[in-house]
């Protein structure tokens, strides 16, 4: 079992995570919403998350270097405390300023976000393994807890930022935010417990690159499964929901705004509270390592079908009614509860194929494919809705599942332990 100290480091760990993702989710929305209605085009706003998603390529190449060489606390605490400058700076954005210097400063913003965010998750993430119990399904049950509720808290944070936006306007929501996590940054330096890699001097960068085929087939899987959740998620649902539902006026926009902030917190939500249960789904005290690839098999196998039935039906019912909303909103809804259970098995399988002297450098790897996929998605969510509206980003995000469901098809027994550990 592990140790107190282990447990009480979890704790701080995934309470520092939870601070960080609900400014993130919160964040997004509001960039996300303020923008669009200073008039951006989808093709705009997407661009406003590129350097996002750019930022968490490089970050997490490097990032499992960078906690390999001086330790898991350091790049935790310089996540957060970016994400505290990134918010500050993107209040002093001048309403005065062109389209295109206000695209390329919240980009420039945007990207710092994204190197705290992915400087912050490779932390935790890389945390539970080394931290996680021995016995059972300890280490996919922990790694449930951590990864769900991280997305039950991002998604209060859509939310959030919706209601902030609504309420008391963007410069003040975001100075707020900053205020909230550099205080709970200090209460996080100050309460960390001992348990944690301090580091070690002789970690080469070489070393990022995995020659384990299980980690890089599985990143593949990552990319493209992430990428077919942002190419509708990111641009493409919020701005059809905001088309449907706004209708022009102050009040319309800030009903519209409420309503698309509580489907993508309700989404969310969702999302995590499944990931969470996902052991639990999947039965994986039970289950032998090789049961368990098959699974993520016939999971991914079957979220291909949830995207393609929704973009046929978009495709060959064009006109917006209540009944089409709603069964949109129950299969994204649907999408979300098998897609976290794809998100929970291989959030599993990246730390069960790596061992403890590796952890950080093949997480970091791994979430490099991940921002690659969200990359990947946001980019075609601003472009697919442009040219062919949600039907494009659902079939896209269909064919992209394919992909996935190809890369987890190469992956392969590496042990020979029986039942999980």
């Amino acid at each position: 079992m592990t140790r107190p100290a282990g447990l009480a480091a979890y704790i701080t760990v995934t309470a520092a995570y939870w601070a960080f993702m609900l400014t993130d989710g919160a964040l997004r929305m509001l960039v996300l919403l303020h923008f669009h209605t200073l008039g951006f085009s989808p093709v705009q706003l997407a661009y406003l998350f590129v350097l996002y998603e750019i930022a968490g390529v490089i970050t997490n190449l490097s990032a499992g270097w960078i906690a390999a060489r001086f330790g898991l606390t350091k790049t935790l605490y310089a996540g957060l405390a970016l994400q505290v400058i990134a918010l500050l700076a993107l209040a002093r954005l001048d309403p005065s300023w062109s389209i295109t210097a206000s695209v390329i400063f919240v980009m420039l913003v945007q990207g710092l976000s994204g190197v705290a965010k992915d400087l912050a998750k490779m932390s935790a993430k890389s945390a539970v393994k080394i931290l996680a119990p021995s016995d059972g399904a300890g280490l996919f049950r922990w790694v449930a807890i951590l990864t769900g509720s991280k997305n039950a808290v991002k998604g209060f944070g859509f939310l959030l930022g919706a209601l902030l936006l609504g309420t008391i306007g963007f410069v003040t929501s975001v100075l707020g935010m900053a205020v909230v996590l550099f205080a709970i940054l200090v209460c996080v330096f100050l309460a960390m417990p001992t348990g944690l890699p301090t580091g070690r001097k002789d970690a080469k960068f070489t070393e990022v690159l995995s020659k384990n085929r299980n980690i890089n087939w599985l990143s593949a899987a990552r990319l493209f499964l992430f990428g077919a959740r942002d190419v509708w998620f990111v641009v493409g649902i919020p701005i059809y929901f905001y088309a449907v539902l706004s209708d022009g006026s102050e009040d319309g926009n800030r009903a519209a705004f409420f309503m698309i902030g509580s489907f993508m917190a309700v989404w969310t939500i969702l999302y995590g509270i499944v990931q969470g249960w996902a052991p639990r789904i999947l039965r994986a005290t039970s289950r032998t390592e090789g049961d368990i690839l098959l699974q993520a098999r016939h999971w991914v196998g079957a979220l291909i079908f949830v995207p393609a039935f929704l973009a046929a039906l978009v495709w060959f019912v064009p006109a917006a009614s209540p009944a089409l909303t709603a069964t949109i909103v129950l299969g994204l809804l649907i999408f979300g509860g098998v897609f976290a259970v794809n998100s929970a098995l291989h959030s599993y399988l990246i730390l069960s194929f790596t061992d403890a002297k590796r952890v950080t450098l093949d997480v970091g790897f791994y979430y490099m494919s991940n921002a690659a996929g969200r990359l990947v998605g946001t980019v075609l969510s601003g472009l697919t809705y442009q040219l062919g509206g949600l039907a494009l980003c659902l079939a896209t995000a269909a064919t992209m599942i394919a992909l996935s469901w190809l890369a987890v098809s190469r992956l392969e027994l590496q042990t020979q332990k029986g039942a999980l550990a």
